[in-house]
């Protein structure tokens, strides 16, 4: 039985659900990268960063070509710069908002504190 697209979409977002992985397709945005140029962006073990490069190329995200000793990335296709720079956008739009809120807010100034309620009896107060 096939599985459903759904489900197909929600792996995908989870194999791109973790940090070093986003960062690492950021990177390859720009271009095809040597693993030591990534190294220097991120402050991981290179066994750490060659985990999260396998998951990206086992899910096909990513391509490895060895150029003698040393392995360029690269993304498998201009799909997932495509999806990097919408959840910029969507991530952007999502700020302003917050931003408008938050100005909105201060703009609105103090709002009025509700009154200290006073203690039970037989409580006592700090002081």
């Amino acid at each position: 039985m096939p599985v459903p697209l759904y489900q197909a979409k929600a792996e995908f977002f989870r194999v791109l659900g973790h940090p070093v992985r986003i960062r690492v397709l950021e990177m390859l945005c720009e271009g095809p990268k040597r693993v030591h140029e990534m190294l220097q962006e991120f402050d991981i073990e290179p066994s750490s960063l060659s985990q999260q490069l396998a998951v990206l190329r086992r899910y096909g995200i990513v391509t490895a070509n060895r150029e003698g000793s040393t392995v360029v990335y690269e993304l498998a296709g201009a799909d997932v710069s495509e999806l990097m720079l919408a959840a910029r956008r969507i991530l952007t739009e999502l700020l302003v908002d917050k931003s408008e809120l938050l100005a909105q807010l201060r703009q609105s100034g103090p709002q009025p504190v509700a009154p200290a309620q006073a203690p039970a009896a037989g409580q006592r107060t700090r002081g």
